[in-house]
């Protein structure tokens, strides 16, 4: 996810930016994604789990500490150490993924302690607003980065299906399509698993998995 393009021929694993990124050396030298990819899977592991039923009741405090402390945080910082190395796509991602996860602790905790002095009927519907945007976000950034290998592309759109499923299960009140949509979110952590894996062999000097070739070349 270092880059845009991926070369005609490449290997799976083979992506370049596009333009020519700024060699970068000394401490932050590196790539981002050795701890953008934890974070997240940290913050969606909890978030699933807790959808799924892990915790009676389904509290979405339950995550908390982990999305706000390690996730967001984390996200925010691999943010910008993405862009001082001149990797703008990579900046982009792990940026809108810092605003959801930030964006979804201040939700929680705003309702629970009902900082925004909402009426009880209208918090349904602030939490459908919430998951509407989001939707719609990652919707965009799927299209957006078509152009990246297919295992990107994947991710990006099981996190949509997972807001999707979600927001629907908050509208009808379906538990049942809220704890399918935890396991979504359960699956694309483990798709960031196997991302990271390859993150992590590539910065200790092995050959990256295979990420697949991007649906978009042109």
């Amino acid at each position: 996810m270092a880059a845009v393009e991926a070369s005609a021929e490449g290997s799976a694993g083979a992506v370049t930016e596009v333009a020519a990124a700024p060699v970068v050396t000394g401490l932050l030298a590196g790539d981002p994604m050795a701890l953008g990819l934890p974070v997240f899977i940290a913050g969606s592991a909890a978030l699933g789990l807790t959808l799924a039923g892990m915790v009676p009741g389904s509290p979405l405090g339950a995550p908390l500490a982990i999305i706000m402390a390690a996730t967001g945080l984390g996200l925010s910082v691999a943010t910008a150490w993405a862009i001082a190395v001149g990797q703008s796509a990579v900046a982009s991602v792990f940026g809108i993924f810092a605003g959801f996860w930030l964006s979804f602790a201040a939700l929680v905790l705003g309702l629970n302690h009902n900082w925004f002095v909402l009426p009880a009927a209208s918090v349904t519907r602030t939490v459908e607003l919430f998951l509407t945007v989001w939707l719609i976000v990652i919707l965009m950034l799927t299209l957006a980065t078509l152009r990246l290998p297919v295992a990107y592309t994947a991710l990006f759109a099981l996190v949509a299906l997972a807001l999707l499923l979600v927001l629907l299960g908050t509208s009808t009140a379906s538990t049942g399509l809220t704890k399918t949509g935890g396991v979504v979110v359960l699956v694309f952590a483990a798709l960031g698993v196997y991302l990271y894996f390859g993150t992590a062999s590539a910065a200790t000097g092995g050959a990256s998995v295979p990420l697949g070739q991007p649906l978009l070349r042109r």
